[in-house]
């Protein structure tokens, strides 16, 4: 049978890739972190360390099992905070990935809420894209991720993830004139955000019949604004990223296409803990104060949405 002792030590060995490191993080002595890894060999029958000169790697079946340990060790902690928040509200930790805009929109109103309703609950918080953050709620690094879709990609919720949908994000053409199309803008240079953010920006300049030319690659929305400001560019934004902050000289027409959508994924088998639930649910009466955002907050004319 596995020993939670030896998972520990292979893990912070794979994490380090060293053995003094482990020990060192661990407390323990070297010969100590060589005994268990002989004893967990031992117990699976399988060759999980090599010697490479005088430093280390996991063989494949030692990768496979580090990884496993990762998340075992993560529900194990996560079931330690779960069992003390069964007493109640009154104590507990909860922990969250999101990516930049609900960080900076979302997040922040309902912490707030959080703490004045739940003053003995301790909550942390972690930038995440959404990619990583459902690598870290897989391995019980984390109990919510934020995470977003866009409206052609259907929600994912094969593996054990359970999703909550909070809200749709409309986009927006930014640039530095007023009520533009994307058709305006087919020899533009454009600001794009990573190869894996820039879909939504792909897709809808794709709909309408050219493909963007990516002059400027920047995830952060504050910069993107500023080069759209001073006429390098154009770029397209989420509602929220507008919310967050609107560079002045910069308008917004939004899109016809169909936002994307934010939710709050959570891992395994309901229910959640009490912490977990209450923030989720605090994030949600959040967002349905977001759904209507005010013309002026997205920098919309005063007329109608633009075309």
């Amino acid at each position: 049978m596995l020993s939670l002792t030896h998972l520990k030590v292979l893990e912070a060995v794979a994490r380090h890739g060293s053995v003094t490191e482990a020990a060192k993080e661990l407390h323990y002595s070297q010969p100590s972190v060589s005994h268990h890894l002989g004893r967990l060999e031992a117990d699976t029958g399988a060759k999980l360390i090599q010697r490479v000169g005088r430093g280390i790697r996991l063989t494949p079946e030692g990768e496979l099992l580090a990884g496993r340990a990762a998340e075992i060790l993560g529900r194990v902690n996560a079931a330690s905070v779960e069992l003390a928040a069964r007493v109640g509200l009154r104590a507990g930790r909860v922990r969250l990935a999101g990516f930049q805009t609900v960080l900076s929109t979302l997040v922040p109103k309902a912490a707030a809420e959080l703490s004045r309703s739940y003053p003995g609950i301790e909550l942390h918080l972690v930038d995440a894209h959404p990619a990583v953050g459902l690598n870290m709620l897989r391995s019980g690094h984390v109990d919510i991720a934020l995470i977003f879709r866009n409206a052609d990609t259907p929600p994912d919720e094969h593996q054990g993830f359970r999703l909550t949908h909070l809200l749709d994000d409309p986009l927006y053409l930014i640039s530095d004139q007023p009520d533009e199309r994307l058709g305006d803008h087919r020899d533009s240079a454009w600001v794009g955000g990573c190869e894996r953010c820039r879909a939504a920006t792909i897709t809808a300049c794709e709909r309408a019949g050219f493909s963007p030319r990516i002059a400027f690659t920047c995830d952060d929305t504050v910069i993107a604004q500023a080069v759209v400001a001073a006429g390098m560019g154009v770029a397209i934004v989420n509602g929220l990223a507008l919310r967050a902050h609107r560079a002045p000289g910069v308008h917004a027409t939004q899109l016809t296409e169909s936002p994307r959508q934010i939710y709050a994924a959570t891992y395994g088998d309901p229910p959640d803990p009490p912490a977990t639930t209450a923030l989720i649910e605090l994030l949600e009466s959040t967002a349905m104060a977001l759904r209507a955002p005010s013309r002026d907050e997205v920098g919309l004319p005063a007329e109608g949405p633009a075309r």
